[in-house]
C-alpha cells in the first residue's frame, strides 16, 4: 500500500509556472505507475498526464500537451507535475494517484491509490 501527499499549489497569473510535488510513502514506490488528474466543481475528474515506473515514457491529455511535463524521481519517491504557461480554464484540484505495476494509464480506474488533493488557481 502506499499513502500519497501532494503539494505545490497555489494561486497564480496567467502566464505564471507552478510544479507541484507528490511525496509517496513505502519502499517500492518505484513499483508504481504515477498519474495526475484534476477536478474542478461540478465536473468529473480528468486526465491531466502519466508517467511509467521508470520514467521513460509518460502521456499528456491534448489540452495540456507541450505546456505540462511529468516527471519522477524514485530515489526521493516523489512525482512532480511542472506547469507552465498557466490558463484560468487550468484552475482545478489536482491529485496524484498510483497504479501497481501499472502503465501510462489515462482513465481513473485504473488507479488504486489517490492523494487528498491541492489546489490550484490561474487568475487572469
Amino acid at each position: 500500500q502506499v499513502q500519497l501527499v501532494e503539494s505545490g499549489g497555489g494561486l497564480v497569473q496567467a502566464g505564471g509556472s507552478l510544479r507541484l510535488s507528490c511525496a509517496a510513502s513505502g519502499r517500492t514506490f518505484s513499483s508504481y505507475s504515477m498519474g495526475w488528474f484534476r477536478q474542478t466543481p461540478g465536473k468529473e475528474r480528468e486526465f491531466v498526464a502519466a508517467i511509467n515506473r521508470s520514467g521513460g515514457s509518460t502521456s499528456y491529455a491534448d489540452s495540456v500537451q507541450g505546456r505540462f511535463a511529468i516527471s519522477r524521481d524514485n530515489a526521493k519517491n516523489t512525482v512532480y507535475l511542472q506547469m507552465n504557461s498557466l490558463k484560468p480554464e487550468d484552475t482545478a484540484v489536482y491529485y496524484c494517484a498510483a497504479d501497481l505495476y501499472g502503465s501510462t494509464w489515462r482513465t481513473l480506474d485504473k488507479y488504486d491509490y489517490w492523494g487528498q488533493g491541492t489546489q490550484v488557481t490561474v487568475s487572469s
